[in-house]
């Protein structure tokens, strides 16, 4: 499924940073160290032009017709649903609440998990392999999904690419290899024009100039518009970024904190759900009664 193997991406954790915002490319041909554990500690998300750039007017949510299997990245396992191991996350401390948060596609009764990411971040690079496996094996009652972050400037090709790839059922074959092409390959420039990035796809059966066109097309503006304002309310300004259920954004110390975090907040979610909700017809009924006494 992939051009190298996954453990490939594993070493490109030496590629890692903080985290990746949208201040410039960073080269994938200069020469790095190798990664420690100190590495992968997530600091405070770098400045972006995200929440300053305004999303386009067809932005909406997504809606039933746009809501695609949020698993088309990875081949889906799900496992038996058990409970978070380690401490309880501290609002404030391990994520923020999103005020008046709402999943990026409402209406389904699966706990959402948005993973926020970027082709040309060397941290998302890092943090693949790992999200990957955890999503993999998910239980049935959570939804994985990912989102091409649309910082602008040299983010968008590559947003639109994973967008146009999505469109056109791509997304299984060639996630992965994009991301070793940048990184391990480096047969792909971060700041690839959109050509060359169309090119690429021709790897998993796309035509070139058909592909561009996809990427250029309303809908994948409309899908971009969409992670935009989804990115813009839930305080993303970095990657890679966890959103759990459009509620919660997690701001953990290292990756694996992260998906920690994001199950005991899923398990949260999970009980909220199954809670029994009020009922305010028995009052009405006996005031009814106290009527007719």
């Amino acid at each position: 499924m992939t051009l190298l193997p996954r453990f490939g991406l594993t070493l490109a954790a030496v590629l890692a940073l903080a985290a990746c915002s949208s201040e410039a490319p960073t080269s994938a041909t200069q020469d790095v160290a190798p990664a420690s554990t100190d590495a992968q500690t997530v600091g405070d998300p770098a400045p972006s032009v995200a929440a300053d750039r305004p999303a386009p007017d067809d932005a909406g949510v997504a809606t039933a017709g746009d809501q695609l299997s949020g698993s088309e990245t990875l081949v889906r396992t799900p496992g038996p649903i058990v409970a978070p191991e380690g401490p309880a996350p501290v609002a404030g401390v391990d994520y923020v609440e999103i005020p008046n948060g709402q999943p990026f596609q409402p209406g389904s009764n699966k706990i959402e998990v948005v993973e926020v990411f970027g082709y040309t971040c060397p941290a998302c690079a890092g943090f693949e392999p790992l999200v990957t496996a955890w999503a993999a094996k998910l239980p049935e009652d959570v939804q994985f999904t990912p989102l091409a972050a649309p910082f602008g400037g040299y983010w968008d090709p590559f947003a639109k690419a994973f967008y146009a790839a999505q469109a056109n059922g791509l997304l299984a074959q060639s996630h992965d290899a994009m991301f070793n092409a940048i990184h391990l390959e480096r047969s792909l420039p971060p700041d690839a024009k959109e050509d060359r990035i169309a090119q690429f796809y021709s790897r998993f059966g796309a035509d070139p100039k058909q592909f561009a066109n996809t990427m250029a097309s309303f809908s994948v503006k409309a899908k971009m518009g969409r992670a935009l304002k989804f990115m813009q309310r839930s305080g993303v300004e970095s990657t890679p970024n966890l959103v759990v259920d459009g509620k919660y954004r997690i701001t953990g110390k290292s990756w694996e904190q992260n998906l920690s975090i994001a199950e005991h907040l899923i398990a949260a979610e999970r009980a909220a759900k199954a809670a029994p909700t009020t009922d305010a017809a028995p009052a009405a009924d006996d005031a009814a009664a106290d009527d007719q006494g």
